[in-house]
């Protein structure tokens, strides 16, 4: 079953959060607390949204999808972008990821938007094989930039001058 996240599962989706940055090597990097969730999600002024994959015959959270709407400028509609999807590993093969992301389309078509899209670390094939299996293609011609950190204050504060 797949439905719409609740303020009641944002403790879950903090723990799993927890669990996907387990799995891609990085549980450092995820410093977003239970408090900071609640806001994004249910806050005044939503800014992302959650779907939760329970798994009809234990009652048990198998998984999440996290989106936010983005903006094509040259289609001049919205866009869905997958910020994480991940699935259990107990729970992986179930259909759960599959059915999160049969929702996001089923958003996307339903609100007229123009694409869903997401990004996927290159060392992870298994989930390449299964976006790729769905009809999913890679980017290959967008590299994708970050600033964090120092870079990103660095520019901020120049940028407080102007």
């Amino acid at each position: 079953m797949i439905r719409a996240a609740t303020p009641a599962d944002v403790p879950v989706i903090h723990a799993l959060i927890r669990e996907l940055a387990e799995y891609e090597k990085a549980p450092q990097e995820a410093k977003a607390s239970p408090e900071q969730l609640r806001e994004a999600l249910f806050g005044e002024r939503p800014a992302v949204f959650a779907h939760m994959a329970v798994d009809d015959s234990t009652g048990e959270t198998a998984g999440f999808a996290l989106w936010f709407l983005n903006f094509s400028t040259w289609r001049g509609v919205h866009g869905l972008y997958l910020e994480d999807l991940y699935v259990r590993p107990q729970a992986r093969g179930g259909g759960h990821g599959r059915a999160l992301l049969a929702e996001l389309a089923r958003i996307c078509v339903e609100r007229g938007y123009g694409r869903l899209e997401w990004s996927v670390l290159d060392w992870n094939r298994p989930a390449i094989g299964f976006y790729e299996s769905l009809g999913a293609r890679p980017q290959d011609e967008w590299t994708v930039y970050r600033l964090t950190g120092e870079a990103l204050a660095a520019l901020g504060g120049a940028a407080s001058g102007h």
